[in-house]
């Protein structure tokens, strides 16, 4: 089921409405949908290099949008809705590790693991059950996403389609780069603060239902 799900998610590549396609894909999997949007992101950006950033933007503020309704999920719905996601996805053993990061890191939890192939849903609900002020939110799924999805817009724009061979081979790397780049400095000073070996020991541990928190 899951295979097909992703063929048909591809074939909207060449559909007449396929940026809509793109922002609906980035919204919904930033709350529910299990197939991440880069695919077809990655196709679109190919078929039209010249499009490709404005693509990417497309789906950097639809899945920032789409952050927003996971925040809703489980700031208002978590023992109705977001519990039932988290667990028809899988996530259910990620889920406490997830609570316990984001409330010992806040904002560089997100900017790093968003640009990840970690699920940003995961991220987006968990944020809306801690209750993380929702502006530190907002300008943490901005900065993830933005490297998620302009590095292949960007790519594309300036290289072309040869660029495609480029990016699968070293997308990851390429990520994982920016993503030092732009929140080294952020983690660098969580470390020196000191208690980062206790934090990542304890929440590596994490197993049991986290207690829902009240932002300050």
């Amino acid at each position: 089921m899951l295979r097909r799900l992703y063929d048909w998610t591809l074939a909207k590549a060449a559909h007449p409405h396929a940026e809509g396609w793109l922002a609906l894909f980035a919204f919904v999997e930033a709350s529910f949908f299990p197939i991440p949007p880069h695919p077809l992101l990655g196709l679109m950006c190919l078929a039209e290099p010249r499009r490709a950033v404005r693509y990417a933007l497309v789906a950097t503020v639809a899945s920032v949008l789409g952050g927003l309704l996971g925040y809703a999920i489980g700031h208002l719905l978590f023992d109705t809705v977001g519990q039932s996601l988290i667990d028809a996805l899988g996530m259910h053993d990620s889920f406490p590790r997830a609570a316990c990061y984001l409330r010992e890191y806040g904002a560089e939890i997100i900017m790093v693991k968003g640009a990840t192939p970690i699920p940003f849903k995961l991220l987006t609900i968990t944020a809306g059950f801690i209750s993380m002020p929702l502006l530190t939110f907002i300008g943490a799924s901005i900065v993830s996403r933005a490297i998620s999805f302009l590095i292949v817009g960007i790519l594309f724009r300036v290289f072309g389609a040869p660029i495609k061979v480029f990016i699968d081979k070293y997308l990851g790397l390429v990520t994982i780069g920016v993503v030092v780049i732009v929140v080294g400095g952020f983690v660098a000073a969580a470390m020196l603060s000191g208690g980062s070996s206790s934090t990542d020991a304890k929440c590596d541990h994490a197993i049991s239902a986290p207690a829902r928190t009240t932002a300050a």
